[in-house]
């Protein structure tokens, strides 16, 4: 039941080339930041990423992005990494882009076992017809796009369905962890992590404060340790290191 690993290193040091990983993260709120670096060190490559967005520039999932790791992204945002909009349109990168509670509940669904649902966010759209684009050619034009999807009325009100999400690891990032998995997550940095925690098949977590079984009271707990394999422990450096995407205060 002790599911603690000694290092970032070894706790990725099975992701093949070609894996499928959901990513915890919203901006650089709650990013597995360490396990990312972890990743990079490693060398796999080809990578089919699951996350709201792709980190910026230098930090997150931009770090494997700008290392041409990563073979396809599914996600809400391109925003503000502009190495993930220059291999997007550039033809280098395949990005499906869904709405994202849509991805959030794609998520939660596999994690659950529930192979698709249908939902009316998209209904009317390229998101329901198809088209949209996967993958640009070198010369601009539109080399893969988007399938059109199954749509149903209910109550007479159509809906669009969508597939459940499972991958083959999940990155996550919690506050506070036990040995056997258990998680809990503080304020904005929950955002999409305990959703991939769900669906990665083997699921990584590094945590910043490590805590025995039994001091997480149940009721505390956020994601329980079923759905994780995997803890890593931060130092208080590491844990330190957090950066804001913009910085805003008042005049």
């Amino acid at each position: 039941m002790n599911k603690v690993i000694g290092s970032a290193a070894e706790a990725v040091a099975d992701i093949p080339d070609g894996a499928s990983l959901a990513v915890g993260g919203f901006g650089l709120s709650g990013i597995p930041d360490v396990l990312i670096d972890a990743l990079h060190a490693q060398g796999a490559t080809g990578l089919e990423v699951v996350s709201n967005n792709c980190g910026v520039d230098g930090r997150g999932l931009g770090v494997l992005l700008a290392a041409g790791r990563i073979a396809r992204v599914t996600g809400s945002y391109v925003g503000e990494n502009k190495e993930f909009a220059r291999q997007y349109l550039g033809g280098e990168l395949e990005v499906e882009l869904t709405p994202q509670g849509t991805l959030a509940e794609r998520l939660r669904a596999g994690g659950a076992g529930i192979p698709a649902f249908y939902t009316p966010a998209g209904v009317g759209t390229q998101v329901a017809h198809g088209g949209l684009p996967w993958r640009y050619a070198s010369d601009g034009s539109v080399a893969v796009a988007s399938p059109p999807k199954e749509t149903r009325v209910f109550a007479d009100r159509p809906y669009v369905l969508e597939h459940g999400i499972t991958t083959d690891f999940a990155l996550v990032r919690a506050w506070r962890g036990d040995r056997h998995g258990n998680l809990v997550f503080r304020r904005a940095a929950a955002n999409f992590n305990p959703l991939a925690a769900m669906a990665g098949r083997v699921t990584i977590a590094e945590v910043e404060e490590l805590v025995e079984p039994g001091e997480l009271s149940p009721e505390e707990v956020h994601l329980p340790g079923i759905y994780v394999q995997r803890v890593v422990q931060l130092t208080a450096e590491q844990t330190a290191d957090k950066q804001i995407e913009k910085r805003t205060v008042r005049s």
